[in-house]
């Protein structure tokens, strides 16, 4: 776990220091290898010796925010260092006016007439696109409004029972018919139902038949009931038993520098953790304990701890401002944080606003 640095670190350093931390770690973000004293000489914008130099990175080294990857190689920053700059000297830009409207093009055209699940995947594949990282998107199983249901005979004992959500998501069950129904009967119930669930989550749908039940009785034939009581009763408790859903485009951007079989392992160790459902959980406590986004480096989430990857991570909202998933990207943790947090944070907002 990276350990929090002291906030007296930052006025121990003086502006010397932090030119030269600076640069370390932007020259690491940049082409990701080590900055050695001569290199640092040349970027400065003030003249200082290699062996000045050298003594600032002695006292940044000891306290922990840079090392070197071997003898006689220059300095990379750690993940305590990493974390350091991000707190303390990162300045988070902004969208260009040409990005945000790609941005809203490509999320507004993938929620035009499609599935959720369609607006979702083309999201996480827009992040990796515009990160050269792994996109990401998740969403949690939620109760969106329904629209409609329907009942299509197959077999005189059979029928597929079909419920749309406001939402654009469909679902479909076969149900055992009782003897004797009646393709009008199946129409009847259907009308009924779609008289009270229409705007109603499940679980608000399922109380209102339970509250109508004397007015059912009046209304339909014993045989139209049966049906009305099955029409919501066989989607009971698959809400709150269905897991969340991950979508990850671009894994193949992570492997573009990676050479040595100990970073591919880390990588494997990585795909394996975001395929289990543990994971996805994490991921929504992750979004969920800040109103923003967050941004995590190398271990400082248990998911990581293996892989080392960084996550930089938003949660989108419904319109009641409950957390209902969340985006972000997976990278090394020499991402553009900069360039990273306000694209993440923007698609955000974007897709929750399309699911309102």
């Amino acid at each position: 776990m990276t350990k929090p640095v002291p906030d007296q670190t930052l006025q121990s350093l003086d502006a010397r220091s932090r030119d030269i931390f600076r640069l370390i770690v932007e020259t690491y973000l940049h082409h990701g290898e080590p900055v050695g004293s001569r290199n640092l000489s040349r970027l400065l914008p003030t003249q200082l010796s290699p062996a000045t130099i050298r003594n600032v990175m002695s006292d940044l080294e000891h306290l922990g925010l840079i090392y070197s990857p071997h003898v006689s190689a220059g300095r990379l920053p750690t993940q305590q260092g990493l974390r350091f700059f991000v707190d303390a000297f990162m300045e988070v830009g902004d969208l260009t006016e040409e990005e945000r409207r790609v941005i809203e093009a490509q999320i507004k055209a993938s929620g035009r007439g499609q599935s959720l699940e369609h607006m979702l995947t083309e999201a996480s594949q827009l992040l990796s696109g515009l990160s050269r990282g792994a996109g990401l998107v998740l969403t949690a199983k939620t109760e969106a409004p329904l629209k409609h249901i329907e009942f299509i005979q197959l077999e005189p004992r059979k029928a597929l029972a079909i419920l749309v959500s406001q939402n654009g998501d469909v679902e479909n069950r076969v149900v055992d018919l009782p003897a004797g129904v009646t393709a009008s009967q199946l129409i009847e119930a259907s009308n009924f139902l779609n008289a009270h669930i229409r705007g109603r989550t499940l679980a608000e749908a399922k109380a209102e038949m339970a509250r109508l039940k004397d007015e059912t009785r009046a209304a339909l034939d014993s045989l139209s009931q049966s049906l009305v009581e099955q029409g919501l009763a066989i989607w009971a408790g698959t809400e709150s038993d269905a897991p969340a859903r991950i979508i990850i485009r671009g894994r193949a951007n992570l492997l573009e520098n990676v050479t040595a079989q100990a970073d591919l392992e880390l990588l494997r160790h990585l795909f394996e953790d975001l395929e289990t459902k543990e994971a996805l959980i994490q991921l929504l406590d992750l979004a969920e304990e800040g109103p923003g986004v967050r941004i995590f480096i190398g271990s400082e989430n248990k998911l990581f701890s293996l892989s080392g990857s960084s996550l930089v991570v938003a949660p989108y909202r419904d319109q009641d401002s409950r957390v209902i998933g969340a985006l972000g990207i997976i990278g090394p943790t020499r991402l553009n944080y900069a360039r990273i947090v306000p694209m993440v944070d923007y698609t955000a907002q974007l897709v929750g606003r399309m699911l309102r």
